[in-house]
């Protein structure tokens, strides 16, 4: 395994940017960068031994700094929905800034994917941290945050996740990486095969906000229990997908510590991938609209040319006592840990 550091350039407000390759002994890597922690390149071989890049994002810091769709990057301080940007926690009421229709999302207005991350190579893996101040955003209390990625002989990509406070607050991250198992350059993944291991999601509004109601998968176009075609079901005529023409979802995991939770197949590439989380919750998100206009290599991504398999705590869990909590405090820090294992089959 060999980990190569490179200059990113500069960001907008003076601070120096890295990628760093982290390669197996077989030629496949991936590439992470400090700027918002973010995945950038994923290469893996396809059953033919080619080497494809299975993640959308773009070529420059540049880019990645006007970035809207979260390419890539590690998200919070709270990732996905909080209602009308919302919440109280120990009789305080907290207000946050309303980004995405009448709710608060991925954190904010500059959320943690808008900042550059200290960051270092740590034996086999990269090693990235922050600390969110108290008030930043919104939020209460000084957060700390590590995510490390490491890079397997085995092509498994691991991000663990370690966070700590100060004082009580409330805290849900995941990492937004867009997969297409053909290449990034390819145009679907409606034929991609799609397993997840829930037996119910959590309904959404007209927002994608979750309700709070709990749904069953069964006789469903939300049913995953068994492969089934991404775009088999996608314009069923099932209100659930009315709302956003596709799935943007949470689906309530059925194992319990670290367990496989999805796999993702292309029967083109022949590229597996299989999900493992300690999470309860997955979000899968399939763009109806282009992601980006300008990605790699000036590419407009498609819609419905990407999959986001997104391991997280419940949405909008601050108006749900019902979901697993998100609250964190200095007592119980967090550690969670997500793993993509690529393979190849067929």
């Amino acid at each position: 395994m060999s980990i190569t550091k490179h200059p990113f350039g500069t960001t907008s407000d003076g601070k120096a940017a890295y990628l760093y390759c982290m390669k197996n002994s077989e030629g496949a890597y991936i590439t992470v960068t400090s700027y918002g922690c973010r995945v950038v390149d994923i290469c893996v071989p396809d059953r033919k031994g080619q080497l494809r890049d299975v993640c959308l994002g773009y070529d420059t810091l540049e880019e990645y700094e006007k970035d809207t769709a979260s390419f890539g990057a590690v998200v919070g301080r709270h990732a996905n929905r909080i209602e009308k940007g919302v919440f109280t926690l120990n009789d305080i009421t907290y207000r946050l800034a309303v980004n995405n229709g009448p709710n608060h999302l991925h954190g904010g207005l500059r959320g943690f994917h808008h900042y550059n991350w200290d960051s270092q190579i740590s034996g086999n893996t990269v090693r990235f941290t922050r600390i969110s101040p108290d008030g930043e955003e919104g939020y209460p209390g000084n957060l700390s945050m590590t995510v490390t990625y490491s890079w397997s002989e085995d092509n498994e990509l691991c991000i663990s996740y370690q966070a700590s406070t100060d004082k009580d607050t409330v805290f849900n991250t995941t990492n937004h990486t867009y997969f297409n198992l053909n290449g990034e350059d390819s145009d679907t993944v409606l034929d991609h095969m799609l397993l997840i291991k829930a037996d119910q999601f959590t309904e959404i509004d007209e927002y994608a906000l979750t309700t709070g109601k709990f749904l069953d998968v069964d006789s469903t176009p939300m049913d995953f229990t068994k492969a089934k075609p991404i775009g088999q079901d996608i314009r069923a005529d099932y209100y659930q997908l009315k709302y956003s023409g596709t799935y943007d979802h949470n689906f309530v995991l059925t194992g319990k510590g670290l367990t496989e939770a999805a796999v993702l197949y292309s029967p083109e590439s022949g590229i597996r991938m299989t999900c493992f989380t300690d999470q309860p919750g997955l979000q899968l998100y399939v763009p109806a609209a282009s992601p980006a206009t300008h990605g790699k290599n000036g590419r407009c991504y498609p819609a419905f040319g990407s999959v986001c398999l997104e391991t997280q705590h419940f949405p909008n869990a601050t108006s749900h006592p019902e979901f697993p909590s998100v609250i964190l405090t200095p007592e119980e820090p967090f550690q969670s840990k997500t793993i993509y294992h690529f393979s190849v089959t067929g």
